[in-house]
Formats: C-alpha cells, sequence, structure tokens
C-alpha cells in the first residue's frame, strides 16, 4: 500500500514537471520570438512563430490577395471600352499584373499551412474580406485614371512599408508588387492629366472621378489604430511598421501637390498646409459609410462577390482539366 502511494506521488509529480517544462519551453520560444522581432531579424516559414502572430498574417495576407483579385473586377469592366488600342493594352496589362499580385500573397500565405483553396472559399463564401474600395463602381473611363493612381497610390504608401515586415515571404512578395504597382499609378495620372488638358466635359470627368474617389482611397488605410482590436499585436510584431494614420497622411502630402500640378481640386474645403506640423490638416472621414461597406452594404458588394462566384464556377473545367494532365504525367 505505502509502495503503491509513493508510485502514485511519483507519476503525479513527474506529470507535473513534465508540464512545467513544457511551459517553459514555450516561454523560452516566445522570448526567442520576440527578441527576433525586436533585433529586426526576419521570420521565415520553417521558424517558430507564436499561433497569434500565425493567425494574424494568415487573416491579413488571405485578405490582400482577395483584393488584388477583386481589384481586376472594376477595371476589367472597361478593358473593352477604353478610348484606344493602346490603351486596352495597357489596361489588359494591368489587370493582369493584379491578378499576379493576388497569385503571389496567396503563395506567401500557403507557408503559414492553409491551402490557397480553402482562402478561396473564404472569399466566395463572404466569409473574407477585402477591401472596402472595390466596392465602388467605375463609372467612367475618368475613374479608370483615378483608380490607378489614387487607390493604386494608397496602395503603394502601404505596400513598400510592408516589403519591410517581419515575415519574410510577405515582405518579398511586395517587392515585385511595389515595383508593379508604381507602374499603375503613373498610368492612373497620366489618364487623368490627359483629360484635364481635354475639353470642358473631360475635365468634368476627371473632377468628378475624384469628387468619388478620394474619400474612399484615404478609408483603405482604415481607421484610428486604437480603433482596430489587431493593430497594437501587428505594430508590435512589426508586421505593420507605422499606424494608420501616419500612413493615411503621407498619402495626403504626397497625392495633393500632384493634384494640383495638373489642376484637379481636392473634395475638402478643410484641407490646408500646416507650417507648423509640415503636413496637410483634412476634414473627418465618414467612418459610418466605411463599416457599412465592409459589412456588405456598398454600392457594389453583392455584384462583386456574385461576379467572383460566377468566373469560379465557369473556371471549373480549367481546373479539371489542368488536374487531369498533372495527374496523367505523374502516372508516366
Amino acid at each position: 500500500m505505502l509502495v503503491s502511494l509513493i508510485l502514485a506521488k511519483l507519476i503525479s509529480h513527474l506529470g507535473f514537471m513534465d508540464v512545467k517544462v513544457k511551459t517553459d519551453d514555450l516561454s523560452a520560444k516566445e522570448t526567442a520570438f520576440n527578441n527576433s522581432i525586436k533585433d529586426g531579424k526576419v521570420i521565415e516559414p520553417k521558424d517558430w512563430m507564436p499561433e497569434k502572430y500565425r493567425k494574424q498574417l494568415l487573416r491579413m495576407m488571405s485578405q490582400h490577395a482577395h483584393s488584388e483579385v477583386v481589384g481586376m473586377l472594376p477595371e476589367g469592366n472597361w478593358i473593352t471600352r477604353a478610348p484606344s488600342l493602346a490603351r486596352k493594352a495597357i489596361l489588359i496589362a494591368k489587370v493582369q499584373d493584379e491578378a499576379g499580385h493576388g497569385l503571389y500573397i496567396y503563395s506567401a500565405a500557403e507557408t503559414l499551412g492553409m491551402d490557397r483553396s480553402e482562402m478561396v472559399d473564404q472569399l466566395l463564401s463572404g466569409k473574407a474580406k477585402y477591401s472596402s474600395i472595390f466596392n465602388y463602381p467605375t463609372l467612367t473611363w475618368a475613374d479608370i485614371g483615378a483608380i490607378g493612381w489614387l487607390v493604386d497610390g494608397a496602395a503603394i504608401v502601404n505596400q513598400t512599408v510592408l516589403a519591410k515586415c517581419s515575415y519574410g515571404p510577405y515582405s518579398r512578395a511586395m517587392l515585385r508588387i511595389c515595383r508593379e504597382e508604381n507602374f499603375h499609378n503613373k498610368q492612373g495620372y497620366q489618364i487623368l492629366a490627359f483629360l484635364m488638358r481635354g475639353t470642358k466635359e473631360q475635365k468634368e470627368m476627371a473632377q468628378d472621378a475624384m469628387n468619388r474617389w478620394w474619400w474612399p482611397s484615404l478609408m483603405m488605410f482604415g481607421p484610428s489604430d486604437k480603433d482596430s482590436p489587431n493593430s497594437a499585436d501587428l505594430l508590435k510584431w512589426k508586421v505593420k511598421l507605422y499606424t494608420n494614420d501616419d500612413l493615411r497622411q503621407r498619402f495626403i502630402d504626397r497625392t495633393v501637390e500632384q493634384a494640383e500640378a495638373i489642376g484637379l481640386k481636392v473634395p475638402d474645403d478643410k484641407l490646408k498646409w500646416n507650417e507648423e506640423s509640415r503636413h496637410y490638416d483634412f476634414g473627418e472621414i465618414n467612418w459610418e459609410e466605411f463599416f457599412q461597406v465592409i459589412n456588405g452594404n456598398g454600392p457594389c458588394n453583392k455584384l462583386r462577390l456574385k461576379q467572383r462566384n460566377d468566373a469560379h464556377s465557369n473556371g471549373q473545367w480549367v481546373r479539371e482539366a489542368a488536374k487531369a494532365y498533372s495527374e496523367k504525367r505523374k502516372a508516366n
């Protein structure tokens, strides 16, 4: 009886010790991870990382990839209606680039353990979000210019910083994406610059596009980080290197002078240069509109989701053919 009691206590003690060892081991890994982040080291897929870090990256990267893919839709709508053959060719190339950007980021996200098909299913079901900006319609050719200049311009401000983020596959994907986005940005600016040198109607069309896309472009950076449940961790882990407000201010400062150079007026009566801060002050953003759009109530939310689901269904035969070809090659 005494021996059994001693053995039971010993087993219990050893079990407790095992838990303690595992806890100590986990703590040591977290400490090493945090030190790597602090020292500016890049985290690679095979490195140990906290589960929360992995999940936050997956959420952020999948949403980014979805945004690139959905972003093809408002511009693809104008390929056949572009005003010249050259404009058609340029727009086709741009839409193709956006598809490639989505594939780069899906591939980078897969290194975190989620299959691409699962991410796509989340998009098609409406479970996953994408950038609110792509739920607005492209009403005129000038909108294509506004997307290239304002929307891609905002993306560049954000993505050049992501190219220095702490997760290796994500930061490396941004390098090529940022180079291509710079071409898109210049192409969009050129469209509006040409229109502003045209007829009265063309100038009005350019200004109308500016009026409709300016505020949604500012919303792309998201609300202030104090209102975000994710930003604190992302900043701590150096996935984000600057706050949403810092990036938004950087975008405004570089874009206002570009607008003035071609004669466009920024649709903000409160916009003015602040000599003390050396930045532009600007008006209040309508965050109620932003949350309405990301919650599915924007002008084109239902249309975009239908377009993606239709494209996925129509491409089923291509995926099946590619799979059959691959399996046949393996068998031979």
